[in-house]
């Protein structure tokens, strides 16, 4: 039996609730809010995956927020030149892109050479030629040191004996802002050569040069610089606030997958080539591999979850790299990953098949019905290799936004006919790759202020963008709290109705893996506030009415929950958020909650981004879920107050009787847009409180996301 399975059983409360949602969203609002839990009423188990992250090689995500190099293009891939560099010919689509900093010439710019005939690493490597008394070389600006931190890294060097070379780390303009290591007499043949420095400055603007003097020439294969402090490559600062969020899994994939040659992300860390990335229209180092990921998932306690190359990849190479993350050091890649450093296989359960193949802008993109050939085959090919391993099918639920052309037209609004048909990917999975995957993905984002427009979608020219269909909408605070738990509501409606079509998917405990999503309420490269953290709370409240078949969510990204800039790190208000959540309910069993008050009505007609019914739970203004403890030994409650006035209900409990010293963790700031930024006092917290017993009316805080524990004395 697979990790997953033993938590699949039927959530019939969820429905339950749900039917008592759409029975009840026209009353009137009652004189007071009345919350009923039944403890007798239990759900499944929450999972410790609800609250994973997704992670690829974008930017900032993984290379200056948790890779502690400083060094941009370490392996040179870029030519070295004093000119500005030619605009790109395609546009960096990247929103989280970081502009990378170049080598530029210390001399003339004849007098760096980049050799493509015997290069160190990738396709060339820089020669500069020597001067008896001028000095030569390169130099990059704008490093980050911190004073009195020292800081360790090597540089592979060859060249003339009669060549002097220095590096010298410099922090000001005076002859004396600099750290300078003098190379040893150089050889014909590339030496590593190690570095260290102590930075005696605060700066943003630092430089790294590498100069020589002398006779002939001399050529530089790579270099690093990083932190003293890195554990094991990675930043001492962020992993630490990463590691308290208990995510559960890390999914590594993405578009950058659909062109990823994994076989370059292994080996001598020095030599991986450089490779360009025509996902995202940028060059990946290829530093950060199977090897390094595992260690970032031991160090912030999470198991992996890793995407294939199923775009311009093959079964073989997928089925090789299983085999390398975990045959026995007998095979041929075990033994590969043994020689690597790492002789006991990583045992990863967690596979993807792809990503996003119904996506017009992954490299490689087939139809539904290639990519169902592809699947099948990529699935026997990987688990010949390693028949336990845990298989999720990249799956895309019915969704108006995907409709093109004609059948935009006709059934914009009214996806019942297009399911099983072929532009219905997960049920194209559910029809043609029985027995070769375990879970279906769905990603979805979401964005305030707009709406899918269904009438307008189906009045569009054939070949206009569905986004064009999107119309603004102005929301309360509420209405954007609650938009994008309306987003999970309606994917969950979504599955039931694949469930209907397709009995066997409960027979076969097949599972909903929600492995990309975000609610980009804040806008990109804005700080998370709390105005967010009540959306967050609301999508995590709805998630968990769900678990009998959502049992897998990555957030993205995995570093959206820290606030950091290249020297210093904090968690920010979502990473709060997650932390709260996943402290008080992995492991613990929901429980049927109902209440006098239902949510109001959807806006808007059911279709486009609309479900059918409002998410949240029947207390409205107040949204809440309850669950018992693990063991049992407590109720918890999480209560998502997105209004900014105190509100309270009367709690009502059966099944277990409650008493005793009770425990409120409040999230809550001063106003909406409180956030917690690196090197800024924190705006908003997580306030600890003790309450003497379980109240039956309780208070409210406005503008905030609480959970209570109370013990449970005895069963009923």
């Amino acid at each position: 039996m697979r990790t997953h399975s033993a938590v699949i059983v039927a959530g019939a409360f969820c429905l339950a609730g749900a039917a008592q949602l759409a029975a009840q969203q026209t009353a009137p609002p009652p004189d007071k809010i009345v919350a009923t839990i039944d403890a007798t009423q239990a759900g499944v188990p929450v999972s410790k995956y609800e609250y994973g992250m997704f992670i690829e090689h974008i930017g900032q995500t993984m290379y200056s927020s948790l890779w502690a190099e400083m060094l941009d293009d370490r392996k040179f891939y870029f030519p070295i030149t004093s000119q500005k560099p030619e605009p790109p010919a395609q546009p960096q689509r990247n929103p989280m892109r970081m502009q990378l900093r170049k080598w530029r010439p210390i001399g003339p710019d004849q007098v760096v050479f980049m050799d493509a005939v015997k290069p160190f690493v990738g396709v060339q490597s820089p020669c500069i030629q020597l001067d008896p008394a001028t000095p030569h070389g390169i130099r990059q600006n704008g490093i980050a040191l911190v004073n009195g931190k020292k800081y360790t890294g090597r540089i592979y060097l060859r060249g003339a004996s009669g060549a002097h070379v220095k590096i010298a780390l410099v922090w000001g303009d005076g002859t004396k802002d600099r750290e300078t290591v003098f190379i040893p007499a150089l050889t014909s043949t590339y030496r590593k050569y190690p570095l260290a420095f102590t930075s005696a400055a605060d700066t943003t603007n630092a430089a790294l040069e590498i100069t020589g003097i002398g006779a002939g020439s001399y050529h530089i294969g790579t270099l690093s610089l990083m932190p003293a402090d890195n554990i094991e490559g990675f930043r001492a600062d962020t992993i630490p606030l990463i590691r308290q969020i208990k995510s559960g899994f890390w999914r590594y994939g993405g578009n950058y997958t659909s062109n990823l040659i994994w076989y370059h992300t292994i080996g001598d860390i020095d030599k991986r080539p450089p490779d360009w990335d025509n996902a995202w229209n940028a060059m990946q180092t290829n530093d950060l591999g199977m090897d390094e990921f595992m260690t970032l998932c031991r160090l912030i306690g999470v198991e992996p979850y890793i995407s294939v190359n199923a775009g311009l990849g093959d079964s073989h190479s997928a089925a090789q790299q299983v085999e390398y993350m975990n045959g026995a050091i007998s095979t041929v890649m075990g033994a590969e990953r043994a020689k690597n450093g790492h002789p006991a296989p990583y045992h990863v359960e967690f596979w993807n098949i792809g990503n996003e193949p119904w996506g017009s802008w992954q490299i490689g993109r087939t139809d539904l019905k290639y990519f169902m050939i592809k699947h099948n085959e990529f699935a026997m090919a990987m688990r010949a290799v390693d028949p336990s391993i845990t298989l999720i099918a990249s799956g895309l639920m019915l969704e108006d936004w995907y409709l093109t052309g004609e059948n935009r037209a006709r059934y914009a609004g009214n996806l019942g006919p297009l399911y099983g048909s072929d532009v219905d990917w997960t049920g194209g999975f559910l029809k043609q790759a029985w027995g070769n995957f375990d879970g279906i993905s769905q990603h979805w984002y979401g964005q305030p202020g707009r709406r899918l427009d269904v009438d307008k979608e189906r009045s569009l020219p054939l070949d206009a963008a569905t986004d064009d269909a999107y119309v603004k909408v102005d929301q309360t605070l509420l209405q954007f709290a609650r938009y994008p738990a309306d987003l999970v509501h309606g994917e969950a409606e979504e599955w039931q109705g694949y469930q209907q079509r397709f009995p066997a998917m409960t027979q076969k405990n097949i599972f909903l893996s929600i492995d990309e999503y975000a609610y980009f309420g804040g806008g990109f490269g804005r700080p998370v506030t709390l105005k967010q953290a009540l959306a967050y709370g609301m999508i995590f409240n709805e998630m968990l009415r769900h678990t009998d078949s959502l049992t897998m969510a990555a957030h993205t990204t995995g570093v959206s929950t820290i606030d950091f800039n290249r020297t210093a790190a904090t968690m920010n208000v979502l990473g709060l958020t997650f932390k709260l959540y996943a402290d008080n309910f992995v492991g613990a069993i929901p429980v049927a909650l109902s209440g006098n008050s239902p949510q109001p009505a959807p806006r808007f007609p059911p279709g486009g981004d609309q479900p059918k019914t409002s998410s949240g739970s029947a207390t409205y203004p107040l949204d809440m879920f309850a669950a018992l403890s693990s063991d049992k030994k407590s109720l918890i409650v999480s209560v998502v107050n997105a209004t900014e006035s105190e509100q309270s209900f009367d709690l009502h409990v059966s099944g277990v009787r409650i008493g005793g010293s009770s425990m409120l963790w409040q999230l809550t700031g001063s106003t909406l847009d409180a956030a917690d930024r690196v090197g800024q006092p924190p705006q908003v917290v997580v306030k600890r409180i003790s309450l003497a017993n379980a109240p039956e009316t309780i208070t409210v805080a406005p503008i905030s996301v609480n959970v209570y524990r109370f013990p449970v004395a005895t069963a009923e």
